[in-house]
């Protein structure tokens, strides 16, 4: 049986999310951050050698990297929500796959490393010198570099949901899945957003899907929803 190796608060909560669409069996062990640096528990070391999730092992095969994941869970439901190849649909796949965590994501992972730059503790003595610093470095790379680049992406996905119900268009594919994530952190991280009514509709539809909801339940603790 398919074991999800999942983390709380993490991307392997889409990988549940896919298996329950797809109705494929399966079982979760969870993992808790740890309370003082928020990174995954040295347990998942066991697992893959760099520890992270999400990760599943299927029998004696170990299979890590979401979109990696979502193909293997794809293959083995014979091909469920992957387009036919060479359609259109299957290239907007392809690009959607590696849009998600090549493009979509850095950006929203600087982000949250220079808002805990900002909030970063300093001793009291020091605060008078670094707190200005910092923040201030921060604050020019953000308005600079990270959200222009934020703006541009994010308007950009707007104008493909604004003409079609899913990235490859009227049906919901693996694609779906891996851009659940960055659209979710993006509510939560990017001030740009607020301003993109097709992005937030979209990620409003996939949260009330049964599936969604059931994979919540089996997850546990997931602060993007």
């Amino acid at each position: 049986m398919i074991e999800v190796h999942h983390l709380e608060h993490s991307r392997s909560q889409r990988i549940i999310w896919l298996l329950e669409e797809l109705g494929l069996p399966y079982k979760v062990t969870r993992y808790a951050r740890d309370a003082k640096t928020y990174l995954a528990p040295p347990e998942l070391l066991k697992i893959h050698p760099l520890g992270k999730s999400p990760v599943i092992t299927d029998g004696d095969i170990t299979v890590a990297e979401s979109g990696a994941i979502v193909e293997y869970l794809i293959d083995k439901a014979g091909g469920k929500m992957r387009p036919a190849h060479g359609t259109q649909a299957h290239r907007d796949y392809t690009y959607w796959m590696h849009f998600a965590e090549g493009t979509a994501m850095p950006p929203l992972v600087m982000t949250l490393v220079f808002n805990k730059i900002e909030n970063a503790p300093v001793p009291a003595f020091l605060k008078p010198i670094v707190l200005p610093i910092a923040r201030g470095i921060s604050k020019q790379v953000k308005s600079g570099f990270i959200n222009p680049n934020l703006e541009k992406q994010f308007a950009y996905i707007e104008g493909v949901l604004s003409k079609n119900e899913w990235f490859c268009g009227s049906e919901m594919t693996g694609a779906d899945f891996m851009m659940s994530f960055p659209l979710e952190a993006a509510i939560s991280r990017a001030e740009s957003i607020n301003s993109m009514p097709k992005i937030a509709a979209y990620v409003k539809r996939i949260h009330a899907m049964p599936s969604y909801k059931k994979a919540l339940e089996v997850g546990g603790p997931y602060n993007y929803a």
